[in-house]
């Protein structure tokens, strides 16, 4: 049996980012996974544009917004119709060219259609034992399937607070954003009863794709326990009635529930993660595209050299590049937004919308870098403690856990 150099697990956006990086490396891979890489993915991706930028990728979005807003005005007095002007474009990948462009790059990389059942340490190797029975042999596992990956092992979390949305990409008796325009978040909450103010805010993220179709869709930040899809459905339509407007065509129906304050996975273990696996998704936005571009390259580079030396073992070669995936830096960073997401989390409505509205009165580079987690350590320090000097009153007592 062949001993590989590494294995991965998954093939979505995660598992193709850092293959197409590793392929580079002249290593011998393999990949697994219940779907095909090939398969088109479900979900759609947003970015703001200039991550894409970065890498040369602009190509990749399929629409480009310059006129993106947000709604933050009190949704009852005086119906919040004064937009948040973001004067930053953002962008809606183009899920299937975005996929072919990754997998052109992963050239030589074959994938089988296989799931792990059993991963297995033994003299230095990694065994993946499928339920098909097949054995693969690696000297290092990287799981890059996501973030229910039963593999990767980290501190237990019992309240995990998830980000939930159902959206509908198709034709509306009126248009249900203005054309050739991009909202970020519509707090705007005049379609709800008192009652429904009292539980988790939700808001209303959505876009014109052009040809009298729209995307729109009904978004709780995140909470514990989670929104049921059933239950955003119903507080989007009732959005979307509370303006006269129908569903008259749906082409497509979004789905999404993912986790946003994972712990961070123990670094000593012998399986390296990446994506959802990882807690690479970001605790205050959930964005994870950008974050996966960036952190791919120097893992794949660093560990193509870790893997030069042939005495490392296994939990050796993962722990480095768990040491790689997760440094000082990042970590205090991620630490930082956990903290700023638990404070969030106990925000009523009303204090949340004050919160948003004044976020978005720091410069584009300080806002759009703590959304993209591209700010140094002591500038995000710096951003946050001016943020918490700038806030009203309610705010601060907020943050500070005063009720």
């Amino acid at each position: 049996m062949e001993t590989l150099d590494i294995l991965i697990l998954g093939s979505g956006p995660a598992a193709l980012c850092l293959a197409s990086e590793l392929a580079k490396q002249n290593l011998n891979i393999k990949g697994i996974s219940t779907k095909s890489p090939y398969e088109k993915w479900e979900n759609t991706y947003g970015i703001w544009a200039s991550e894409l930028e970065e890498f040369g990728l602009v190509s990749l979005l399929s629409h480009r917004w310059s006129k993106t807003v947000s709604y933050f005005g009190d949704g009852i007095k005086d119906k919040g119709n004064s937009p948040t002007k973001h004067y930053y474009d953002y962008g809606l990948i183009n899920q299937e060219a975005f996929q072919n462009e990754l997998l052109k790059t992963c050239k030589g990389i074959q994938w089988l259609n296989e799931t792990a059942k059993l991963i297995k340490s033994k003299n230095k190797i990694s065994e993946v034992i499928c339920s098909s029975g097949l054995k693969l042999k690696a000297r290092l596992v990287i799981d890059a399937s996501g973030h229910k990956s039963k593999f990767i092992k980290r501190p237990f979390l019992k309240e995990v607070a998830q980000q939930a949305a159902y959206g509908i990409v198709g034709k509306f008796s009126a248009p249900p954003v203005k054309k050739d325009q991009f909202v970020l978040m519509d707090f705007r909450s005049d379609h709800l009863e008192d009652e429904e103010l009292l539980k988790s805010p939700s808001f209303l993220y959505a876009m014109d794709l052009g040809s009298e179709t729209y995307f729109v869709e009904e978004t709780s930040l995140a909470s514990y326990p989670s929104f049921s899809q059933d239950h955003l459905k119903k507080r989007l339509l009732s959005r979307l009635n509370n303006k006269g407007i129908k569903v008259v065509e749906i082409f497509h129906e979004e789905n999404c529930l993912f986790p946003m304050n994972l712990p961070l996975p123990y670094k000593n273990q012998s399986v390296l993660g990446f994506g959802g696996a990882a807690s690479m998704v970001h605790p205050a936005s959930g964005y994870m595209i950008g974050s996966l571009l960036r952190r791919a390259p120097l893992l794949a580079k660093k560990l193509a050299i870790f893997l030069k030396e042939p005495n490392f073992s296994s939990l050796e070669l993962a722990t480095k590049g768990w040491s790689v995936l997760w440094p000082y830096e990042l970590i205090q960073r991620h630490r930082l937004y956990q903290y700023g997401l638990r404070r969030l989390m106990s925000f009523d409505e009303s204090r949340l919308r004050c919160f948003f509205s004044n976020f978005f009165k720091l410069s584009t580079e300080e806002w759009v870098g703590f959304l993209t987690n591209t700010l140094p350590l002591p500038k995000l320090i710096y951003v946050m403690s001016k943020m918490f000097i700038n806030s009203p009153l309610k705010v601060k007592l907020g943050m500070l856990k005063i009720k």
